[in-house]
């Protein structure tokens, strides 16, 4: 799907909103204001059409993805989701937790490539933890698998051994094709990059890491204009902290992309300014990369930047509109530019405001830019 990026092709699109749970129901409604904007200003219909997934899905149909929700799904031109899962529904089989709404989304449409974009703003340098030089310029594609690994590998499951101990097992796999075709996207990715790509693994412990680093190098042969370097998971942890500038492109695994990206997220000072994309061959989902956050639920301070930068991935990647995707990224810069913050990332002397708000100032940013 990222090969197809700018080509016009249609300009009617059916959108499926899934709200979700927690601050997933506001910040997803600070992402509809700039889609009907975009349509309004730009003579593109979007259809969009509302679903239920994760623990309010639960509560409503006692599965956290009902039937309604995925054939939604599987007849739109790309989702847009807020954030699912929360305490209330822990303590359930896992079968039915809220998150494996997003593994059977993945799963079903066949979304094997995450996108996370790490990108530090200079005006939010000191909300980072790190020192100012060290975070600096960060600008960071983190292409993660995202269908295959100890996910989705079986035998899975907790069980009883014959002297009635507990034993749980999830099994790390990976195929040859798996590999491969995530290894594409991430060269071809890079190609339009710094043409610099790191591939992290953990081969010199793990077998299907050795098999993961065999196959990224083969496919390296045929994009020789691209830089590629190996790395261990720990090692790749600890230089994200150390020296974060020296990487352009992160390929990795499903298990060490989620945790990778969430540490590289607090590079920024929050994650709730991250957004991503997980993209198929014809599908795609677009979602922030934090959680739903529900001890701040219904209180109007939730950041919605993350769910706004998704939408800018979805007009990028899924309709067609590369153009339109700049502006609104760069409306969300022009808010923080300004001064405009909500509380994750609110400095002395900035402008405090609440999650609406801070959606109705990249609106009024953009409609600017588009006219």
């Amino acid at each position: 799907m990222p090969e197809s990026e700018g080509k016009i092709k249609k300009k009617d699109f059916k959108i499926a909103v899934f709200a979700g749970d927690g601050i997933g129901v506001e910040i997803i409604q600070e992402a509809l204001k700039v889609l009907k904007l975009i349509s309004d200003t730009r003579n593109i219909s979007l259809s969009l059409a509302e679903g239920s997934v994760g623990g309010s899905a639960y509560d409503l149909y006692g599965v956290p993805l009902p039937q309604q929700s995925l054939d939604l799904a599987l007849h739109c031109d790309a989702i847009l989701l807020g954030a699912v899962g929360g305490p209330k529904w822990e303590s359930l089989d896992y079968s039915v937790r809220p998150e494996r709404a997003l593994l059977t989304l993945r799963q079903k449409l066949d979304l094997f490539t995450n996108l996370r974009p790490v990108v530090a703003f200079d005006e939010l340098l000191d909300a980072s933890p790190l020192k100012k030089e060290i975070v600096r310029g960060i600008n960071i594609m983190i292409v993660r698998e995202l269908t295959g690994d100890i996910y989705f590998g079986q035998p899975r499951g907790v069980s009883k051994e014959k002297d009635g101990r507990r034993i749980g097992i999830n099994t790390m796999i990976y195929s040859e094709d798996e590999v491969r075709r995530i290894a594409v996207r991430a060269f071809e990715i890079a190609q339009k990059r710094k043409r610099n790509l790191v591939s992290v693994d953990k081969a010199n412990i793990l077998e299907s890491s050795e098999l993961w680093r065999d196959i990224v190098s083969e496919v390296g042969y045929n994009y020789p204009e691209v830089t590629l370097r190996h790395m261990y998971v720990d090692n790749c942890a600890m230089q994200l902290i150390r020296n974060p500038s020296q990487f352009d492109v992160i390929l990795t695994t499903n298990l060490f992309g989620d945790i990778l990206s969430d540490e590289a997220a607090m590079l920024t000072g929050s994650i709730g300014m991250l957004p991503s994309a997980s993209l198929g061959n014809d599908k795609a989902l677009y979602e922030p990369i934090h959680g739903s956050a529900p001890d701040i639920a219904g209180k109007n301070i939730a950041n919605p930047l993350a769910t706004i930068l998704s939408a800018a991935m979805m007009m990028r990647y899924s309709l067609s509109m590369p153009q339109e995707a700049d502006l609104l990224e760069k409306a969300v810069a022009q808010t923080i530019k300004e001064g405009f913050r909500t509380q994750d990332i609110y400095q002395q002397g900035k402008k405090l405001i609440g999650t609406e708000e801070m959606g109705n100032q990249v609106v009024k940013k953009l409609r600017k830019l588009l006219s």
